[in-house]
């Protein structure tokens, strides 16, 4: 057992719509993991004004792209200022396989490691008709059907070469994303007990995390 096999790791994986902010926001609010998010790491590196902060401001501000070296830093940083946290929950990274070893690597290096990859499975068509009748009743501009078929497609091409790498690793998870809020987390409770289970059951370790 690692020194911090008591901690919880969760990378969520699901299309824009699919409701992986709300199931985040649940697991922090249930378990007290942290998020780590990249574009609000990124935002408060910036706020901070430390010297990656700096580096990270003057990326963005000429429209460069921030290297994952730079994000992986930030996750490195969270890492460290939340030692005492029951587990993290990854969100928008990593996004291509040398992020994921990257991500790998920084979590050996501190005795820990993923646990359990979700994916929120959804029906693409299904997903498509659900954001045009949004569009057509409340016209969100982040509904706008033509963007919307653009970003999908781009979580889609993006997370295909991850499935696999995270499945070889025995550690991917899919739930049906499509089902309703209230299904969606309890499908994910299955998913986290499986890994309790796993981990330590003589050290009652679900008991633990469950009792956050």
């Amino acid at each position: 057992m690692s020194m911090h096999d008591d901690k919880l790791n969760l990378i969520l994986f699901g299309p824009p719509a699919a409701g992986k902010g709300t199931q985040a926001k649940r697991l922090v609010a249930e378990h007290g993991l942290i998020q780590l998010s990249t574009g609000d790491m990124l935002r408060a590196a910036v706020t901070s004004g430390s010297e990656l902060g700096n580096t990270v401001k003057d990326i963005m501000t000429s429209g460069a792209l921030v290297s994952d070296e730079i994000v992986i830093a930030l996750i490195e940083e969270q890492l460290d200022a939340n030692k005492d946290a029951p587990g993290f929950i990854f969100d928008g990274f990593p996004r291509t396989v040398p992020q994921a070893e990257a991500l790998d690597d920084a979590l050996t290096q501190r005795g820990m490691g993923v646990d359990s990859v979700i994916r929120l499975k959804v029906d693409d068509v299904q997903l498509m008709d659900r954001i045009k009748a949004r569009f057509a009743e409340q016209g969100r501009k982040d509904d706008n059907p033509e963007t919307f078929g653009i970003r999908l497609q781009t979580y889609n091409d993006q997370t295909a070469p991850l499935l696999p790498y995270y499945a070889a690793q025995g550690k991917l998870a899919e739930v049906d994303g499509m089902a309703s809020i209230d299904g969606v987390s309890a499908s994910v409770a299955r998913v986290i007990n499986a890994v309790a289970e796993i981990k330590t059951p003589e050290k009652g370790w679900l008991a633990k995390l469950l009792e956050r």
